[in-house]
C-alpha cells in the first residue's frame, strides 16, 4: 500500500465541511428552534388565497349558484308589454251608374267619381300579457332541488380543489427544501473532491501515487460536478414550480414538520373518517341525487300542464274621431300530452341509466378512497423507518469514511477506497434528505386522502372562503344585472 501524504489535513477539511453540510440539512428538515424566513403555514396561506386554479374553482361554484334562481323563476309569473303603431292610407270613391232598359246590365256614367272618405290613419295599441304556471308535473320543484344538488356537488368539488392546491403547495415547499439541501450536499462534495484531486496531484509529483490515482480523482470530480449541475437544474425547476403554485418567488424557507398528528390515530379510524367526509365521496353522492331528480323532471313531461293567462289591451284607431277600444281577458289553459313522437320516453330511460351509472361511480370512488388512504398510511409509516435507517446510514458512512481516511494515511487504503467511501456518504445524505421530504409530504397526503386537509384542520391564519355567502346573496333575486361583487 502506498503512503497517503496530506490525509490528516484533508481529514480536518472534511470534518469541517461535513459539519456544515449536516447543519444545513438539520436547518432545513430538523426543525431549528429559531429558523427565519417563509414558513410552511405562510406558504399554504398564500397559495390558499392567491392560487388561480383555486380561485377559478370558486368562480365555478358561483356560476353554479345561479342555477338556483333560474329554477325558482318557474314559480314566478311572466309579464310582457306590447306596443304597436302603424301608418296607413285609405281612400274610398263612388262611380255614378244607371240601369240599361230591358237588360240587367249597369252602365257607368261619364260623370267624375265622387270620393267618400280618404286620408292617413295612424292606429296604435298598448297591451300587457301575463302567464302563471299552476302545475307542470312538479318539474319546477324538481328543477329547484336539482339545482340545489348541483350547488352542493360544486361545493364538494371546491373542497377537492382546496385539498389539491394545499397538497401541491406543501409538496413544492418540501421539494424546494429537498433540492436546496441536495444542491448543498453536492456543492460540498465537489469542494472536497477538488481538494482531494489537488492533494493527489501533489503526491503524484513526489512519486507517492500513480497516474491511475490521479485519473480516479479526476473522474470522481467530473462525476461530482455533473451531479452538482443536475442538482442545480432541479433546484431551478422547483423554484419555478414554487412560483406557479404559491404565487411568489421563494426566499429562505424555514423548517417544516410532519402533520400526521392531525390524522385519525389508526388505519381503521382513517378509513371510517374518509368514507364519511372525503369530498370525492360526498360529491359522488350528490351526483346520485341530481341524477334521480333528472329522472323525475323527465317524467314530469308526461303530466298535464295548467297555466293561468291574463291580458289587457287598449287600441286607438287613429282617425279624426279617435275611437278607443279597451279589451281584457283572464283565463286558464290545460294541456294534456298524448303522444309526442316517443322522445320523452327515451329521455326517461336515458336518465335512469345515468342514475345507475352514478351509483356505480360512487362505489368506484369509495374503493379508490380506501386504496388511497391505505397507501398514504403506508407511506407515512414507511418514511418514519426510512428516516431512522437513513440517519443510521449517514452516521455509519461518516465513521467509515473517517476510518478509511485514517487507514489510507498509514498506507492500508488506496485513493479509490477514499473516493468510494466519500461517494457512499454523499448518497446516504441525499437519501436521508429525500426520506425527510417524503415523510412531510406523505403526512399531508394522508390528510388529503382522508379528506380533512383544510385551513381549519391545519390551523392556518387566514379567512376561510365560505361559498354559502354568495349563494344566499343571489338565491332570491328577482331582478338585477350586477353580481354581488359589483361587476
Amino acid at each position: 500500500m502506498v503512503r497517503m501524504l496530506g490525509c490528516e489535513g484533508d481529514s480536518r477539511v472534511f470534518r469541517a465541511r461535513s459539519g456544515a453540510v449536516l447543519l444545513a440539512i438539520a436547518g432545513l428538515f430538523g426543525g431549528l428552534g429559531q429558523a427565519s424566513g417563509q414558513t410552511m403555514p405562510s406558504a399554504l396561506v398564500q397559495a390558499y388565497q392567491t392560487n388561480p386554479q383555486l380561485n377559478a374553482q370558486r368562480a365555478q361554484v358561483r356560476v353554479t349558484d345561479e342555477a338556483v334562481p333560474q329554477a325558482l323563476s318557474g314559480y314566478r309569473p311572466r309579464l310582457s308589454v306590447t306596443a304597436n303603431a302603424s301608418q296607413s292610407y285609405s281612400s274610398t270613391t263612388t262611380h255614378p251608374t244607371s240601369s240599361v232598359p230591358g237588360s240587367n246590365r249597369v252602365a257607368i256614367l261619364t260623370e267624375a267619381p265622387q270620393p267618400i272618405t280618404s286620408g292617413d290613419f295612424t292606429p296604435y295599441s298598448v297591451g300587457v300579457t301575463g302567464t302563471q304556471t299552476l302545475f307542470n308535473g312538479f318539474q319546477t320543484s324538481n328543477r329547484t332541488r336539482l339545482a340545489e344538488g348541483q350547488v352542493s356537488a360544486a361545493r364538494e368539488a371546491l373542497r377537492v380543489m382546496e385539498q389539491t392546491v394545499l397538497l401541491a403547495a406543501a409538496t413544492v415547499y418540501m421539494d424546494l427544501m429537498r433540492d436546496t439541501a441536495i444542491a448543498e450536499v453536492q456543492r460540498s462534495n465537489v469542494k472536497l473532491l477538488t481538494e482531494t484531486l489537488r492533494q493527489t496531484r501533489d503526491r503524484f509529483n513526489v512519486g507517492e501515487v500513480t497516474r491511475t490515482d490521479v485519473a480516479q480523482s479526476e473522474a470522481q470530480l467530473a462525476a461530482g460536478q455533473f451531479q452538482l449541475l443536475n442538482a442545480e437544474s432541479n433546484l431551478n425547476t422547483t423554484r419555478a414550480n414554487y412560483r406557479r403554485v404559491i404565487g411568489s418567488d421563494p426566499g429562505k424557507l424555514a423548517p417544516a414538520a410532519p402533520v400526521e398528528r392531525l390524522a385519525p390515530p389508526s388505519l381503521p379510524a382513517a378509513m371510517q373518517v374518509g368514507l364519511d367526509q372525503n369530498p370525492n365521496i360526498t360529491s359522488a353522492m350528490y351526483g346520485i341525487d341530481v341524477a334521480n331528480l333528472q329522472v323525475k323532471i323527465n317524467e314530469g313531461a308526461l303530466f298535464p300542464t295548467v297555466t293561468l293567462n291574463g291580458s289587457a289591451q287598449k287600441t286607438w284607431n287613429g282617425t279624426v274621431t279617435q275611437l278607443e277600444q279597451t279589451t281584457w281577458s283572464v283565463g286558464s289553459s290545460l294541456t294534456i300530452p298524448i303522444y309526442q313522437g316517443g322522445g320523452e320516453y327515451a329521455l326517461i330511460r336515458q336518465s335512469k341509466e345515468t342514475l345507475t351509472q352514478q351509483r356505480l361511480n360512487l362505489e368506484q370512488v369509495r374503493d379508490q378512497i380506501r386504496s388511497n388512504i391505505a397507501q398514504a398510511w403506508g407511506v407515512v409509516q414507511a418514511t418514519k423507518a426510512q428516516i431512522e435507517s437513513g440517519q443510521a446510514q449517514v452516521r455509519s458512512s461518516e465513521t467509515a469514511l473517517n476510518g478509511v481516511r485514517e487507514e489510507a494515511r498509514v498506507g492500508q487504503r488506496t485513493t479509490l477506497d477514499v473516493l468510494n467511501a466519500q461517494q457512499t456518504l454523499v448518497n446516504a445524505r441525499v437519501q436521508l434528505v429525500t426520506a425527510q421530504r417524503e415523510r412531510v409530504v406523505g403526512s399531508y397526503g394522508l390528510l388529503a386522502a382522508v379528506g380533512i386537509l383544510s385551513p381549519l384542520t391545519l390551523g392556518l391564519s387566514t379567512p376561510v372562503y365560505d361559498a354559502r355567502v354568495h349563494y344566499y346573496q343571489i338565491r332570491d333575486s328577482w331582478i338585477g344585472l350586477r353580481t354581488p361583487d359589483g361587476k
